[in-house]
């Protein structure tokens, strides 16, 4: 992931301490340095301590802001003291950037309230949070109201924020390569476009039959296709697999790569079953497997709107996310149940080390699909156990009866329990799980649901439902 550009706005009112916004100022860029963000704010040569109070400084805030809008994904609100709430409201107005904004206040020191250091933040971030409600701007809290910048409150709050601003910049721009058709059995994976689109994510189709027939075109000769077989061969331990069929899925890679690249996608959903089974030969479970790992998410069953919930956890954290199925009860523990794909998860969420050796990841055949096509033909699935630990879960779907978004995210963690099976899986416990899973069936969403190890969805609610607009419930 890019290294984050903050936006930096100084409030300040002229009859509290101006010399705070001074100290405060450089507070903000160290810890700014610190946690690694580049920070565009003004200087103290361009404004009183590089501080915004009156219609000239904020114009010359928005004019700095949108010199750099290409590279800022949100605006950080610092108050060192009351600070001017409209200028504040209307630089952001003025710049127009459209970005997440966080509203940070200073605390005050209860030994030193003399006229020469009360800071009155406490109040200010109230006028300063009234008046961006008036002028339609959104934005978003620290956890506590008042907040040292170096505390590491502040430092969680900010990582979140940055983790809520690559989450919608990379949405408000998502491309989403779509490859074949809907599984004829599959209506659970439908989904509208058009809502997408509204949103700012596009949908680029191709069928699958041009894939295939690029893959088989592709001479046995060409470099790229020995480096990408090279790739292929490193990536798991594989059980059994002929080499033929390993060829085939360096093919297929090397193919789906090439069309992603040259139509600026970055995360795909394709046709797994049984249409390239049949008529190439191999399932695309480690392709699949493969671009997640490289941070391109890509869901199985066509089903687009499970993408857009990888790509979302993602952007969040900066690690794979998988989609896996709420698949079953784990004995007569109500908060905890079987999480199963079959699969095409990401290496890096599977476990590394575990007492049980089937247990770590393998590339093999495909023990669900070889029921009915031959089992030859169903090579490059990927098996093993998820890895324990906290993690966050996403769920997101297009509801065309309301025309909107919607969704719910929550946080949970994967159990080190003992199980046996197949295919990609774990177990986890969720809070109130039984009730989570009635909001899933009394709303029709669908079974399938992306995962990413940690947790984000703190951020990846802020993200989607405050700034995207999106209806998302956050099961807690």
């Amino acid at each position: 992931m890019d290294k984050p550009t903050l936006g930096v706005i100084v409030g300040n009112r002229g009859f509290f301490p101006s010399h705070l916004c001074d100290t405060g100022r450089q507070t903000i860029l160290k810890v700014f340095e610190e946690e690694g963000i580049n920070a565009v704010a003004l200087s103290p040569e361009d404004t009183p301590f590089g501080s915004i109070e009156s219609l000239s400084d904020a114009q010359k805030c928005a004019d700095l802001f949108k010199q750099h809008r290409d590279s800022i994904s949100g605006i950080l609100v610092t108050l060192p003291n009351f600070g001017d709430e409209r200028a504040i409201a209307n630089a952001l107005r003025w710049a127009g950037l459209d970005v997440p904004v966080l509203i940070q206040a200073f605390p005050d020191d209860p030994t030193d309230m003399s006229t020469a250091n009360r800071r009155d933040s406490f109040c200010g971030k109230m006028s300063a949070c009234n008046n961006l409600r008036q002028y339609g701007i959104k934005y978003s809290l620290t956890s506590l109201h008042t907040v040292d910048p170096e505390s590491d409150s502040f430092r969680a709050d900010l990582r979140q924020f940055v983790s809520t601003c690559r989450t919608v910049r990379g949405l408000k721009q998502a491309r989403m390569g779509l490859i074949g058709a809907r599984p004829a059995a599959f209506n659970t994976v439908r989904f509208s476009e058009k809502l997408l689109e509204r949103a700012g994510i596009s949908v680029e189709t191709i069928d699958l039959s041009e894939v295939i027939g690029w893959a088989n075109r592709l001479s046995a000769g060409d470099a790229r296709l020995a480096a990408r077989l090279d790739e292929v061969n490193a990536y798991l331990p594989q059980r059994n697999v002929p080499a033929s069929a390993v060829e085939k899925i360096a093919r297929l890679a090397l193919v789906i790569d090439d069309w992603m690249i040259d139509h600026n996608l970055q995360a795909s959903a394709i046709q797994c079953w049984t249409a390239i089974e049949e008529f190439y030969g191999v399932t695309p479970c480690t392709v699949m497997s493969l671009m997640s790992n490289k941070l391109m998410p890509s869901a199985c069953e066509t089903d687009i709107a499970g993408t857009v919930a990888m790509y979302a956890l993602t952007l969040a954290s900066g690690t794979p996310s998988a989609i896996v199925d709420w698949n079953n009860n784990f004995g007569d523990d109500p908060d905890k149940c079987v999480i199963f794909h079959c699969s095409n998860l990401p290496k890096d969420v599977f476990v590394t080390q575990t007492i049980a050796p089937d247990e770590i990841p393998v590339m093999d055949y495909h023990e669900i699909m070889s029921t009915s096509v031959p089992k030859e033909l169903t090579y490059g699935n990927i098996q093993g156990r998820i890895k324990p630990g906290p993690f966050t879960y996403l769920r997101v779907s297009t509801d065309d009866y309301s025309g909107k978004i919607v969704g719910y995210v929550g946080e949970g963690r994967i159990t080190s329990d003992s199980l046996r099976t197949f295919g990609g899986y774990g177990v986890v416990e969720v809070p109130r799980l039984q009730e989570l899973l009635h909001h899933v069936c009394e709303n029709g969403l669908e079974h399938h649901v992306s995962i990413g190890l940690g947790q984000t969805a703190g951020a990846v609610r802020e993200a989607l439902g405050k700034y995207m607009g999106w209806d998302i419930y956050y099961h807690r």
